[in-house]
């Protein structure tokens, strides 16, 4: 498969498999491939960690979840893994990461997300979370979304000045 070709079937992921009996097949004649090509290509992919997996971007306040909050952690670095791994096995935390800490500023180096109904429910699932896993002695803040400006997945292919130029289509 050509690069071009290459390029606009990872634009086409990007953006959403589409809502059919058989996505992958749509997209092969979308993009005139087979759907066994696809199907490789996508493979191949995940193989060589291009792609590390498929997920869902859930609108979550049009399924009645009002509430969010990240949370803010300050774990020593000797901690972080075990603590990361603990709450990315906690159902109500829907993402978790390590980030490095900015000091003096900010000390948090551990982040994750919870979502809720409302602001109660989300801060009794992180109190059950700190009871059940052992965390009342790490310091952490709560930080509550207020106002929701987009949601999507990550957009990493982008036609280019140059493509359009050469009037390649992506």
């Amino acid at each position: 498969m050509d690069e071009i070709t290459q390029l606009r079937l990872r634009k086409a992921i990007q953006n959403g498999l589409p809502l059919t009996q058989q996505p992958y097949l749509t997209l092969a004649r979308e993009l005139g491939l087979t759907e066994a090509q696809v199907m490789q290509t996508i493979n191949d992919w995940q193989d060589d960690g291009l792609i590390k997996r498929f997920g869902l971007v859930v609108k979550h306040h049009n399924l009645g979840y009002k509430a969010n909050a990240m949370v803010v952690w300050d774990i020593p670095n000797d901690k972080v893994d075990e603590v990361g791994e603990l709450l990315s096995l906690c159902d109500a935390v829907t993402l978790c990461y390590q980030r490095p800490r900015q000091l003096p500023q900010w000390n948090y180096n551990l982040f994750s997300m919870i979502h809720g109904q409302d602001r109660d429910t989300v801060l009794q699932q992180l109190a059950d979370i700190v009871q059940e896993n052992g965390l009342s002695a790490f310091n952490r803040d709560v930080l509550f979304s207020y106002k929701l400006f987009k949601q999507c997945g990550g957009q990493y292919v982008q036609a280019s000045t140059a493509q359009i130029s050469k009037g390649l289509s992506l």
